[in-house]
């Protein structure tokens, strides 16, 4: 730069003339200047571009949506043409993989996605922000599977939440070609931050949108149960498998005889596999059900006792305790595969809830149909009483005259009258018993279970036998006992129908406290023994004495017919 010095007369003088030095100097600030100002104008556009990236991660509340919008506003941000959200498992491995920028013929040629090994995987270890300018280079990657587009430059940052790593944000291959710097590593871990911020609110109206789906049900099932129209345990594994998201459902009880746990009702995957199988009480469900205690299982595959099939593709698991029911304690299983969403401390806490609050709705409908039951036993015992007190007092005097003018006339007619005076006196003694029967039995344990082999039978003898108790049948005989003696029961009733012709049979059980045995008498008053061409019947139900050191003897009746006593210790 010159000029011309002039006079104050305004002629010319002397020239200006400005150093080359400092010329040089001038343009070199105003270059710095024009630099930075670009600088700012960058930098304030990266900080827009992040405003703009949090604005569309927060945007929805929908966990899935949220995670897939954080990958797609990263790329965005930094400029990356492929981006990536892993998702840690309980198992410290990816149990999701969220990816943008390969298409789907990428996607197959691949196959399987990462879970979580070689440079993925030492994010997972230790959870710093980490910048690679050739991914091969490292000697911690792994590689990269046959069909997987190549990749250099790398970026990746965790997300945490609360102090936890809920994953790991990865980007790749800057579209400009440059490596990733400072300051791109700075606007992933700011938006990481903003992004575990969107995670946390997505999963926690995830968790109350659960939290309301398990109170519907229990709504529900409540509603439905108080009705009494639908079979109890199949609506809840029903409604528990559908709430929980479960590949399975099953329905452990705990069954007499030998207080055994069995799976009684299997819903969703294995269903076939699974249903009736006796579950040891060594497994985990048995120490749940022992304990009364629920348990949650990160992987349950390896516990042999619990799901006995081999080659079950069992995952995480939870169990959780009933108590209250009616057919016995047990437990509610919800299972998920390997490999696939888990299960965490939040859904055990919803599926707890949702017992306590089944349990109560089991009780109560229980407690109205022994209500009912209770109704139609008490106008049972109403109708037997009139019949007692009215019906059969009349009919009897009836007889006792007509037996009279029988003797005094002897005419065969009048006897025929006598008899079937009897035979009505009869039947209705049996219809008394039947009425009777059930209001007697309701409730008991070994009583009932003789009354209802006996009802059973009833139908092939074409009559109702009589039945006698004595002693404490209930309390004072063992389960075992009792299960030899209902099966001696059947078969003897049963060798009557066939073989015997009898018009009646007389049943009676005795308890006897004082020897510790319990006698089990079968009289009919039929054709008698006879000769035996098959004894595999009677010598069953001897070896079934035999095995509890008890007797078992056919002897023929005091009136005709025969007798079946079976003698084994009560204990």
């Amino acid at each position: 730069m010159s000029g011309v010095d002039r006079t104050a007369d305004g002629q010319p003088g002397t020239e200006l003339v400005f150093p080359a030095v400092a010329r040089l100097e001038l343009d070199e600030l105003l270059t710095q200047l024009v630099d930075r100002a670009q600088d700012v104008l960058a930098t304030q556009s990266r900080l827009r571009g992040l405003l703009r990236a949090n604005q569309m991660v927060a945007a929805d509340l929908s966990l899935p949506v949220v995670l897939r919008r954080i990958v797609e506003a990263a790329c965005d941000l930094l400029d990356a043409r492929y981006g990536a959200l892993g998702v840690i498992g309980g198992d410290r491995h990816l149990e999701q993989f969220i990816h943008v920028g390969l298409d789907e013929s990428e996607v197959a040629r691949i196959g399987r996605l990462p879970d979580g090994r070689g440079i993925l995987g030492l994010l997972i270890e230790q959870p710093n922000p980490l910048r690679l300018g050739k991914i091969s280079d490292d000697p911690r990657a792994h590689g990269f599977p046959a069909g997987h587009p190549p990749m250099d430059t790398f970026i990746g940052v965790p997300i945490s939440i609360r102090g936890e790593v809920f994953g790991n944000l990865y980007l790749t291959e800057k579209r400009d070609g440059r490596l990733f710097t400072v300051e791109d590593e700075e606007l992933a871990v700011a938006l990481a931050a903003g992004a575990a911020v969107a995670i946390d609110n997505a999963r926690l109206f995830a968790e109350a949108q659960r939290r309301q789906r398990w109170l519907q049900a229990s709504t529900e099932i409540t509603r439905q149960l108080l009705a009494g129209d639908v079979e109890p345990l199949s609506l809840i594994a029903r409604c528990a498998c559908d709430v929980a998201a479960a590949d399975f459902t099953l329905i452990i009880l705990q069954r007499t005889p030998f207080s055994r746990l069995v799976v009684e009702v299997a819903i969703g995957e294995y269903a076939d596999l699974l249903a009736g199988v006796v579950v040891p009480a060594t497994s985990m469900v048995g120490r749940a059900v022992e304990e009364r205690e629920p348990l949650l299982l990160a992987e349950a595959a390896g516990d042999t006792a619990l799901f006995t099939p081999g080659g079950l593709d069992v995952g995480p698991v939870l169990i959780v305790p009933l108590a209250g029911i009616e057919e016995g304690v047990g437990a509610l299983v919800l299972g998920r595969r390997q490999h696939g969403r888990g299960l965490c401390e939040a859904d055990l806490d919803m599926a707890v809830g949702f017992a306590g609050h089944i349990a109560l709705a089991l009780e109560l409908a229980q407690a109205r149909a022994t209500r009912e039951q209770l109704v139609v036993l008490e106008e049972r015992d109403r109708i037997a009483q009139d019949l007692h007190g009215h019906v059969i007092q009349r009919l009897f005097a009836t007889a006792l005259g007509m037996q009279g003018l029988a003797a005094r006339d002897r005419t065969q007619r009048m006897s025929r009258y006598v008899e079937e005076v009897d035979e009505t006196i009869r039947e209705i003694r049996n219809t008394i018993f039947e009425l009777r029967g059930h209001s007697q039995f309701v409730g008991s344990a070994l009583r009932a279970r003789i009354a209802s082999v006996v009802d059973d039978v009833s139908d092939i003898l074409g009559f109702a036998p009589r039945l006698r108790f004595s002693g404490p049948v209930d309390s004072g005989v063992s389960e075992v006992t009792a299960e030899h003696l209902l099966a001696v029961l059947r078969e003897g009733l049963t060798n009557v129908a066939r073989h015997a012709r009898a018009s009646g049979v007389t049943v009676s059980v005795v308890a006897d406290t004082v020897d510790s045995i319990v006698t089990l008498d079968v009289v009919d008053d039929g054709v008698g023994i006879g000769v035996v061409q098959r004894s595999s019947g009677l010598a069953n139900m001897r070896a079934r004495a035999q095995e509890l050191g008890g007797t078992c003897i056919v002897t023929p009746g005091e009136n005709g017919g025969t007798r079946l006593r079976w003698v084994a210790p009560a204990n």
